[in-house]
């Protein structure tokens, strides 16, 4: 069975597409709220956090405006405007006249590795809570956000966990407790979340094409002693958690297969739409993304790839030699590309070479620059043939 069929109950209609939702929160896919402090203090020590880990991780911050703050409408969406855009030359600033809706929200803050969120206005899937004496009255009132709480902050004026809290959350003592003082354990607390958050690299095999310059499929072609699909597959199996090859619909014959076929299910767009198809079916995986047309591919060009993989980038991907540009059919593509080339796919592009050029990447140069050699045509293939026939031969 193909990866995007799935069984229901006979005669049971379903009135929506079955899809496979990213792990995300209000925000983004690993945030915090900090509560039960002054809004002062949450906002220092997510400058601290922030400031600790913004050269290895993204790092974004929510936060709501209090009365004393400047609350008048800014730029011309005094006039009416919907949106008013300023490049501040240092930073760019987007307001908006209506309120962001969920999705949009998620929109801006798909790129972050961590969000921190100021949890005495705003709420996020995880929770940071601050045991102060002088706020837990408020941190009662908030006693139904406390849904999922990973650390505790003792306040210089605190020694002990609300018996509230222990009252109400019953496995309260797993949890733990730092000082809030402790900037060092704060920090080695997130960046231990974030290491082990780091999405799980899957492998894809592209043999979905229809090889029409070449004559025959280029998946079937023999050069190291199996067909090419399943070599490449094969390649990509110690490097990966799982190894799927991606055919185009019809494409797959059920007798001979060897590793799980994941269908494609964005029809039409070639390499673009199978990446696509496999994160709609794994939305928090990263895709190790392999063309079945590299003969001269070798485990030591997908070593380094994977070495060198940077997870808080959106892909990482090698410098191709012939094209000048990054090569994206060898590329390590991270879940937070997944919104990135759907929004390119909006807006009428399905090149994945233009997605990498035109976003945070990675790029690396190839330990031999050969190996990313593909083939397309009779002619290639015959040179090709050649240049393995001597390495081959002058191999001990």
């Amino acid at each position: 069975m193909t990866l995007n069929e799935h069984n229901k109950p006979s005669g049971q209609h379903r009135k929506h597409a079955k899809l496979a939702r990213p792990a995300t929160g209000n925000f983004g896919r690993n945030e915090w709220a900090i509560l039960g402090g002054p809004c002062t203090v949450i906002k220092l020590l997510a400058d601290d956090v922030i400031a600790a880990l913004s050269a290895t991780y993204k790092c974004a911050y929510v936060d709501t405006s209090h009365n004393d703050d400047i609350t008048l409408v800014p730029g011309r969406l005094n006039s009416g405007a919907i949106v008013d855009y300023t490049d501040q030359i240092n930073y760019q600033q987007l307001n908006f006249q209506n309120p962001l809706m969920t999705y949009q929200l998620k929109q801006q803050f798909a790129n972050a590795d961590l969000v921190l969120v100021n949890g005495n206005h705003q709420q996020a899937k995880a929770q940071v809570v601050i045991i102060d004496i002088n706020k837990r009255a408020s941190l009662l009132k908030r006693a139904t956000q406390l849904t999922n709480i990973e650390l505790f902050l003792l306040a210089d004026n605190s020694d002990d966990v609300f018996d509230f809290i222990k009252e109400t959350i019953p496995n309260w003592q797993q949890m733990p407790v730092y000082k809030l003082a402790d900037r060092d354990k704060i920090i080695g607390f997130f960046e231990d979340k974030l290491q082990k958050a780091r999405p799980v690299l899957n492998g894809l095999v592209l043999a979905g094409g229809q090889s029409q310059r070449m004559g025959f499929d280029k998946g079937n072609i023999n050069w190291h002693g199996k067909p090419q699909r399943y070599h490449m597959a094969d390649m990509l199996k110690p490097f990966c958690n799982d190894v799927f090859i991606s055919h185009r619909t019809g494409q797959h014959n059920h007798t001979d297969q060897q590793y799980p076929v994941l269908e494609d299910t964005f029809t039409g767009l070639g390499p673009f739409g199978a990446i696509l198809s496999a994160f709609r079916e794994k939305p928090d995986s990263a895709w190790l993304v392999l063309a079945c047309d590299l003969p001269l591919m070798d485990e030591a060009t997908l070593r380094n790839l994977v070495a060198w993989r940077n997870s808080s980038s959106v892909a990482t991907a090698y410098h191709s030699t012939v094209t000048d540009f990054p090569e994206p059919l060898i590329t390590i593509w991270e879940p937070k590309s997944y919104p990135i080339l759907l929004s390119y796919l909006a807006q009428g592009y399905s090149c994945p070479r233009k997605v990498l050029i035109n976003t945070d990447i990675t790029l690396l140069n190839a330990p031999d620059p050969e190996a990313l050699t593909n083939v397309n045509t009779p002619e290639e293939l015959e040179k090709i043939k050649r240049i393995i026939y001597q390495k081959t031969a002058t191999t001990p």
